[in-house]
């Protein structure tokens, strides 16, 4: 198939989950561009849809957020962002994958099964600066910057709208941090230029309407369709590292 409609279709499928749970752009994207795409050029399209997916979100879907909460994330995200710059051109990438994904596919499902696991009657705060420090690599590795402390933030019993606020404030400064570093290291060429003008228009109808699904979201539906967009993009993570490692 040819790179551009792989382009298109991870744009469009990576867009509306976006659109519906605040975050999951890179976690999709880059398990569909995997397959065909070099993983530096596919970290920089998925920033920049991931970004874009953002700034509509927040327009499309405002919520307050409570700064107290956001910062400790945001300060360890800003210590991230570098950290992961730097490792992208090192990493083993289908080593990454397959860790990743099988942390995902293993706990999700934990999460989403068990109503035994231990109630947090408080989030530390240094909790949440590691989580959003381990978002930050993660959005220097290739725009994934929402997926632990999503699941962070589940599991320890944030109201919808708060995790919604936190999650999409959080994605949307690690992101703008994320471009810059890739623009100042000369990971935006000129050859990607083109590819962005498809990524584009092939996300923006697709993360209106996801956003559009959110608002008639209960928080327990809200809860099972992150995890179950976790668990998924998990498996395809697996799907894409596994048979590459063993070859």
């Amino acid at each position: 198939m040819d790179m551009v409609w792989v382009v298109a279709i991870g744009a469009i499928a990576a867009g509306l989950v976006q659109g519906i749970s605040g975050f999951g752009f890179g976690m999709v994207a880059m398990s569909i561009w995997a397959w065909v795409i070099d993983p530096q050029l596919a970290a920089v399209l998925a920033v920049f849809g991931a970004l874009l997916g953002q700034i509509i979100a927040a327009v499309t879907v405002r919520r307050g957020f409570d700064i107290r909460v956001l910062l400790p994330f945001v300060l360890g995200g800003l210590v991230g962002v570098p950290l992961g710059t730097w490792l992208l051109p090192q990493l083993d990438v289908h080593w990454f994958k397959a860790l990743l994904g099988g942390f995902l596919v293993l706990f999700c499902p934990i999460m989403l099964y068990s109503s035994r696991l231990p109630r947090l009657s408080k989030r530390p705060r240094w909790v949440d600066a590691l989580t959003g420090l381990i978002g930050g690599v993660m959005g220097g590795l290739g725009g994934m910057t929402g997926t632990v402390p999503t699941l962070w933030c589940t599991w320890a019993g944030m109201p919808k709208e708060l995790q919604r606020a936190v999650i999409q404030n959080f994605n949307l400064t690690m992101l703008m941090v994320t471009m810059l570093t890739y623009a100042a290291t000369g990971l935006v060429s000129r050859d990607v230029w083109p590819l962005f003008a498809v990524v584009a228009p092939a996300m923006l109808i697709p993360s209106l309407l996801g956003a559009r699904l959110y608002k008639g979201l209960s928080e327990q539906r809200f809860k099972q369709l992150v995890l179950g967009l976790l668990t998924v993009s998990g498996i395809t993570l697996l799907v894409a590292a596994v048979p590459k490692l063993l070859a």
